[in-house]
């Protein structure tokens, strides 16, 4: 799959693609991560579902200008904005990281309708970041002004530390690519110091209102979102079922291909029949 469409919205370009037949199967990424993350797995599901993929405005091969919001909120409008275009109806949702709170948020303030929702290790409900991303939102103006070599040697560093088996160095170099140069670099710092945390709030205050089907995967050995956070988060969504994934980090996609790819055929032959 090729993200070959754009969609204008706001005066942002976010770059998408379809393929495949059958029910809608629509997933959402996170950060600081692309819809590259799914792509194989979109892939594998377009025999039987019309698959979709996108970059969320400031990643991956969407728009980065530095004068657009990223924060939770507007991805949430943009995600909407992209489903009426799409014009979709009840979807199944796959979300991944950021991608959670985004979907959420549209589900739950915007009254999208889906089909069914999963949730891996997903930024959803407070709190969450990692170290490093706390410092970034402190200095967000600094960090974007250290020099190409250093950046891209913090960017490495912390997106390999997702993982718990190890990224090889081809999917490391593409993870870290979009992070890159005189738009990637400034754009990294600033998704990170858009994130707000109330947000989260608001959604963990509202799951109570979920009536879709929901299933939540959790790398065990997720050491950005640690597993209590997605035992919680299952706990508060009535009906949710959690699975949990051994010997698996955040980047559960690249540490547990072959359960995340068996769970998500499992899960549409549930709730798609």
């Amino acid at each position: 799959m090729d993200l070959g469409e754009t969609f204008e919205w706001e005066g942002r370009r976010i770059a998408w693609g379809r393929a495949g037949s059958g029910p809608a199967v629509v997933f959402c990424h996170g950060t600081p991560w692309s819809s590259w993350l799914w792509r194989p797995f979109a892939e594998a599901l377009s025999g039987d579902f019309t698959v979709h993929l996108w970059d969320m405005p400031g990643y991956g091969r969407s728009s980065k200008d530095a004068g657009h919001a990223v924060d939770f909120g507007v991805q949430a409008e943009a995600f909407t904005a992209l489903l009426a275009h799409w014009e979709l109806d009840r979807p199944h949702v796959v979300a991944h990281d950021y991608g959670g709170a985004v979907s959420l948020r549209a589900h739950l303030v915007h009254e999208v309708p889906f089909a069914s929702l999963l949730l891996a290790d997903v930024v959803a409900i407070p709190p969450s970041g990692s170290p490093f991303f706390r410092l970034v939102q402190e200095h967000p103006d600094v960090l974007a002004r250290v020099p190409p070599y250093i950046h891209e040697a913090l960017v490495r560093a912390y997106i390999g530390n997702a993982s718990h088996r190890g990224l090889h160095e081809d999917d490391l170099a593409d993870l870290t690519a979009p992070w890159l140069g005189e738009v990637g670099q400034p754009a990294f710092y600033r998704q990170i110091a858009a994130y707000d945390e109330r947000y989260l709030v608001e959604n963990e205050a509202l799951l109570d209102r979920v009536d879709i089907p929901v299933t939540v995967l959790w790398g065990v050995e997720d050491t950005w979102i640690p597993l209590a956070t997605g035992e919680r988060l299952a706990a508060g969504i009535p009906g949710a079922a959690l699975t949990r994934v051994d010997r698996a980090g955040h980047l559960i996609q690249l540490d547990a291909p072959v359960a995340v790819a068996s769970e998500l055929r499992s899960w549409l032959t549930r709730v798609a029949g």
